[in-house]
């Protein structure tokens, strides 16, 4: 049962986007700060993020369980781009790269 405890660590929904912000990723880690690094880096280059260039993280969530938060992520995925737009607008409407708040924390 050792994957039912790993459904009750932390984890994170997050939101990257491209230099022009035209494309959006939704995805969920429990380690949000290697999860953008890898992104960064082109760390999977035949990865959506790489192809489309998604190296700005614009939102992000905190969550008790990853279990909570793949449930967001499947809501945020199945949701329109109007709702992903306004959920991103209302935490970060300047739609700054999140990733230096992150190395600061």
């Amino acid at each position: 049962m050792k994957l039912i405890g790993q459904l009750n660590n932390p984890g994170y929904v997050y939101i990257m986007t491209n230099h022009n912000k035209t494309t959006l990723y939704i995805g969920v880690t429990s380690e949000l700060l290697n999860r953008v690094i890898q992104h960064k880096n082109n760390t999977y280059p035949k990865s959506f993020t790489a192809k489309y260039n998604l190296k700005y993280l614009v939102y992000y969530k905190y969550f008790e369980s990853i279990g909570a938060a793949i449930d967001e992520e499947k809501r945020l995925k199945g949701g329109s781009r109007k709702q992903k737009l306004d959920l991103i607008n209302a935490m970060n409407p300047e739609w700054r790269d999140l990733f230096e708040d992150l190395i600061k924390q």
